[in-house]
Order: structure tokens, then sequence, then C-alpha cells
């Protein structure tokens, strides 16, 4: 069994609830301790998102290893355990059903009361005051020591990563027209007349004196000739970048207030 300053000192460092093959089960949340004998019999192992559900596991057979307490039970039987609430007290009826759930035999149990406060600062709530101090008289519940434990709740914020949308990269055929201008050559008939000189006189006078002639000239001309290709210009890939932006949560938290009253009706 746990003695009570092994429990001081996993609140101390945050420890973790670890199971039999060292998969973390939660954080250490409330530490629960025997009416009659202040000996710790229960911790609430913190689950969930943010921590907001605990479970109740019986720390008979639980050891400390470092910072952390193992318990002899997997992560799904702890997480299977009955729902109780994490008020600061066991009922008898609630502590029965612990048990039956961890296959612990009843026996003599007594009840008990939490010594752990949510801030994880260790609390003897219910403990005979081992230290020596006086033990006050508390008129709305148990005896307890000469003082009160204020507690307060205080807001943990995280962030899960989720799918916001998805993107798909397709590729689709367009057409357009393209104008291009490109120039051409093309042969024109043009008359050319030249007078009789000693020169050309022996050509002017081969032929007969009178007669009828063709001369025919073929014209050429250039025309646009077009062919496409296909070349590959660029390469696209999706890509993702991480934008941080902030979001502003709003929530309501309680806090305890401690005043006193006096006999003559004075409050401070």
């Amino acid at each position: 069994m746990l003695a009570k300053e092994h429990i001081d000192d996993l609140l101390r460092r945050n420890g973790s609830v670890l199971s039999t093959d060292g998969d973390k089960i939660g954080s250490i949340g409330q530490v629960y301790a025997d009416d009659d004998n202040g000996q710790p019999t229960w911790v609430t192992a913190k689950t969930g998102l943010f921590g907001t559900s605990e479970s109740f596991v019986p720390l008979e057979g639980a050891r400390t290893e470092g910072g952390d307490l193992v318990v002899p039970y997997t992560k799904d039987q702890v997480k299977d355990a009955p729902r109780v609430d994490t008020d600061g007290h066991l009922e008898r009826a609630e502590e029965d059903r612990l048990y039956a759930h961890y296959g612990i035999g009843d026996g003599n149990r007594t009840y008990t009361d939490a010594a752990a406060g949510r801030d994880g600062d260790y609390r003897d709530a219910d403990y005979a005051d081992t230290r020596g101090g006086a033990v006050g008289r508390d008129t709305s519940g148990p005896t307890t020591d000469d003082a009160m434990t204020r507690s307060e709740e205080r807001l943990n914020v995280g962030t899960e990563r989720q799918a916001a949308g998805r993107v798909r990269l397709r590729k689709y055929v367009t057409t357009e027209n393209v104008t291009q201008t490109v120039p051409v050559e093309r042969e024109e008939v043009r008359l050319e007349r030249e007078p009789i000189t000693d020169a050309n006189r022996g050509s002017a006078l081969s032929g007969p004196d009178i007669s009828e002639e063709e001369h025919e000239v073929v014209l050429h001309e250039e025309r646009p000739v077009v062919e496409k290709e296909t070349v590959p210009v660029e390469r696209v890939r999706l890509n993702t970048e991480t934008v941080t932006d902030e979001v502003t949560v709003d929530e309501d938290i309680r806090k305890e207030r401690i005043e006193t009253d006096g006999d003559d009706g004075t409050r401070r």
C-alpha cells in the first residue's frame, strides 16, 4: 500500500497513471483517503479531452515509478470503470460498485474522502492531524484540522487537429484563338520595253518579218503553312502551408471565497 508521502511526491510532480504494460491511462487527478486510518485508497485518472473525465482506480497493488503511478490494471479496464462523481467523498455503495468492477473482495470497507484537489495540491481531508497541529471542529461536515482549503477552477485551453476541407488539382482543355501575321511573297507580271540597238538588232530580226506569237510566264506565290506541336510549359503541384490565427475563448470559471462571521454579526 502506498504511503501518504508517496502520494505527496506524485502530486508535486504532476505524475501520470500508467497501466501494467506501460500505457498512459491519464494524469493523476484526486487521491481519496480512508476515513479511519487516513491511508490513500483510491486515485482518479484524468482522461478525455483536456482531462475532463476522471476514472477511479484502487491503490491496492499500485507502485511508484519515478514521477508516475503504476496500477495493476489495463487502460481499458480503468476507462470502463463505473462513473462516479468526483465530489470529494465516496459512498459505500459507490465503493462497492468500484470494488466489484476491479474484482477486489468486499472486506470491511470504510467511507473514503478525497485527499487531493483539482489543482493538484495535496490536502488532508478527513485525516487525523499527522503533523501535530490542532484539530478543528467543522460545523458543516467531518472534523478536520485548523485550516480550510480554498479551491478554484482553472481554464485549460488546447487545440485539436481536424479536417477543414479538401482541395483537388484537376487539368482540363480549353481552346483559344491565336492570330499571327506572317509575310508571304508572290510574283507579278511587269511589261518591259527596250529600243532596238546594235546590241539586240540581230535578235530582233531573226524571225519572220510579220507573224503571230505567244509567250507564257509561270507566276509563283507563297502561302502560309500551319503546323501545331505540343510542348510542356510548366509543372503545377498542390502543397500546404501553416498559418496561425487567434481565436478568443470565453468561459466562466468558479472560485471559492473565504470570509469570517463574528458573533457581533460583522463579516470580514
